[in-house]
């Protein structure tokens, strides 16, 4: 039975995100973890009217997925509007190529791709519950105020203490903020401005939740156990938690090749996600807040290394002391800005290896082929080991 909050969020969906339109044809691709999310949507679409198709996938490895996607997409000149393809998913964004070639037969103007990475209750509950045009009034207050600055200085109630180097001719920004463009796949669930700091030194407690690009069974939540990080160059150079499960799965996580590398500085921004959930999630990191992501980072090929994990460790809130100016950005009571979006800015920092040529990379995702590590227990695996896990 699906809530009247979730209710809520899936109208949210389809009238604020997609702005489904009557001639509109609707495709819901969707993995086992999030038959559930499908069918909420399924629901709304079809109280619409839309003509509908449904493609269940296995994430990850679908020899069959191609041809089954390929099948049920409507000809280009069998309908007048346009083509929009929602994929939902629990912890993975698979088949990106596999999507992107069978779409080539339709202008990028008349199709529309929205991919849900953390499909579960609260997505819906909550997460969406933000507007794309309220997205986009904060992330453009943040952005307006920080991508000019030279320094930042980040501080939390949680004891996060951070001095941060901006450069933002040298290193792009990301918005996050759920609006479509043509070519290009929205990422759900939105809320989200970052980039990768020039410098950055200090403490971080991320005293919220973790993201990591991995499958883990374990919580995410760190309300109960923070996990404080000591940050100098750029670099991890200690870290702590009292929880010693937590702490394994720390160590698990920094071992990694440029794993104490910080690679991201991200600024959370939808207002709706209130609390840290058990999943390991988007929407953790998408919550009003500072994290820093350590391991990959979100600028391409510009930086001299490349890593196959992205931990992501989130600290509640944030304060963000610009230069000299005496009044800080405060994320929790952040007022959204009038002025147009920055257009540099851009809209996505989740992507499968395979779209290179929209200048993207794999940062914060589990992905379809590169890089996957399991972690259970606060034990990993590597690919080659993993055939019973898939």
């Amino acid at each position: 039975m699906i809530s009247d909050e979730a209710w809520c969020g899936v109208h949210s969906l389809l009238e604020n995100y997609v702005g489904l339109r009557k001639d509109d044809a609707v495709v819901i691709v969707y993995s086992p973890d999030s038959h559930e999310a499908a069918a909420w949507v399924s629901a709304g679409i079809s109280l619409r009217g839309n003509f509908l198709s449904r493609v269940p996938m296995q994430p990850l490895t679908d020899p069959t997925f191609r041809a089954n996607l390929d099948a049920a997409l409507p000809d280009p000149d069998e309908f007048p509007g346009r083509l929009v393809i929602l994929t939902f998913e629990r912890e993975t964004m698979s088949h990106d190529d596999a999507i992107r070639s069978v779409l080539r037969r339709y202008k990028t103007d008349r199709c529309l791709v929205f991919r849900s990475i953390s499909s579960c209750n609260e997505l819906f509950e909550y997460a969406l519950h933000a507007t794309p045009d309220e997205l986009t009034g904060l992330n453009t207050a943040v952005l307006e105020r920080c991508m000019p600055a030279n320094r930042l200085r980040i501080t939390t109630a949680g004891g996060t203490d951070l001095r941060v180097g901006i450069d933002s001719d040298r290193h792009r920004w990301i918005s996050n903020r759920g609006r479509w463009r043509p070519g290009s796949f929205v990422i759900l669930p939105a809320g989200e401005v970052a980039t990768y700091p020039a410098s950055i030194e200090g403490v971080l407690v991320a005293d919220f939740a973790f993201n990591v690009n991995a499958i883990t069974e374990r919580s995410a939540r760190l309300v109960e156990s923070p996990v404080t990080v000591e940050i100098r160059e750029g670099r991890a150079v200690a870290y702590s938690c009292d929880d010693s499960s937590i702490k394994s799965f720390l160590d698990e996580c920094f071992y990694k090749h440029c794993a104490f590398n910080v690679g991201e500085l991200g600024l959370g921004t939808n207002y709706r996600i209130k609390s840290a959930i058990h999943l390991n999630s988007h929407i953790n990191e998408r919550r009003p807040g500072v994290h820093i992501g350590f391991g990959q980072h979100n600028q391409g090929n510009t930086l001299p290394y490349q890593c196959n994990i992205h931990l992501d460790l989130i600290a509640n809130g944030a304060c963000i002391w610009i230069d000299d100016s005496p009044q800080p950005i405060d994320l929790e009571n952040l007022r959204p800005s009038r002025n147009e979006h920055p257009d540099r800015p851009r809209s996505e920092d989740v992507f499968s290896p395979e779209a290179s040529d929209l200048e993207v990379e794999d940062c914060c995702g589990i992905l379809t082929n590169n890089g996957l590590r399991v972690f259970a227990d606060g034990q990993c695996r590597d690919p080659q080991s993993m055939d019973g896990a898939r």
